[in-house]
């Protein structure tokens, strides 16, 4: 293998690896400008959410039933309608008594104790009509009271599950912010971690391809970069003399220092036989000086 061949080996491999390098680099930026987007989104500087902080304050649903509550038995009354009727009817039987004694001739001793008969037959109705409205009266007042414990602790129970409910959504619902927000975070997490291994990744294989083109440039120097001998890769050009066979030698700099750094001597691939001209894939010219009576080297 010619030192042409051999340098321009290392010249491709040396490109390969800065593009390889250029790639490996692009992706470790990129990974490092998603981890910033995910650190400086609003939501992760926020830290986490607090699930309590929608809750309201469920004592409003709990109300006053006092003012649904009464004495049934402060309104109870005196059966006194019973006592009247029984005067008025002792009245009315003693006196139709003691007509019908007058108008038969009896004696006075007879009419009063027929009329004393019939005044303690009336006491016994009267009593008897006495006891049954106050029970009656009583029962009223048990049967409101029971309506009205009833319906209290019916109202009760309705405040209770309200409040009981109220206090259930709200957990759930603080449950729910809770999860939410861990999840959020374990995402964030997870695809931090794997960015920053991929930066990483990335980041070391950037650092391996500079290294190849680091030694692809060292091993091509001795062989062929200082042999690129195309014009528009040099400046600063002088024509200094000219070799045996009459091709024109000049000094230069090359344009791009990965070529070699300070003044050169050497030809211009466009003056010289076709014969010394090596097409580069990278579309430059290269010299093979071992097919030329001029010497390349540094000045």
């Amino acid at each position: 293998m010619t030192n042409a061949m051999a340098g321009g080996m290392n010249i491709i491999s040396g490109m390969m690896a800065a593009r390889d390098q250029k790639y490996a680099q692009g992706k470790a930026n990129a990974a490092q400008n998603a981890i910033s987007d995910i650190v400086n989104s609003p939501k992760y500087a926020a830290g986490p959410v607090n699930p309590y902080v929608g809750h309201s304050n469920l004592a409003g649903l709990a109300a006053d039933l006092s003012n649904n509550m009464s004495n049934p038995m402060m309104n109870l009354s005196v059966a006194t309608n019973a006592a009247e009727m029984q005067a008025e009817e002792a009245d009315i039987a003693l006196a139709n008594t003691l007509d019908t004694l007058r108008a038969t001739g009896a004696s006075a001793g007879g009419a009063t104790a027929l009329a004393q008969a019939a005044l303690k037959s009336k006491k016994g109705i009267t009593a008897n009509i006495e006891a049954q409205e106050v029970a009656n009266e009583k029962l009223r007042a048990q049967g409101e009271a029971n309506l009205q414990a009833r319906t209290t602790a019916e109202q009760m129970r309705l405040q209770g599950v309200a409040i009981g409910e109220g206090q259930r959504m709200q957990e759930a619902e603080a449950a729910g912010l809770a999860y939410q927000s861990q999840m959020q975070e374990n995402r964030w997490n997870s695809q931090l971690t794997h960015l920053r291994n991929e930066a990483s990744n990335w980041q070391q294989a950037a650092g391996g391809a500079k290294a190849d083109k680091q030694a692809a440039i060292i091993n091509g120097l001795g062989n062929v970069m200082s042999m690129f001998s195309d014009r528009k890769l040099k400046k600063n050009i002088k024509l200094i003399s000219k070799s045996p066979s009459g091709l024109k030698i000049y000094a230069f700099e090359y344009i791009n220092k990965m070529f070699g750094k300070g003044i050169f001597q050497g030809v211009m691939s466009d003056e010289i036989p076709q014969e010394a001209i090596i097409k580069h894939i990278s579309g430059y010219d290269m010299v093979d000086y071992s097919k030329i009576d001029v010497k390349f080297k540094r000045i």
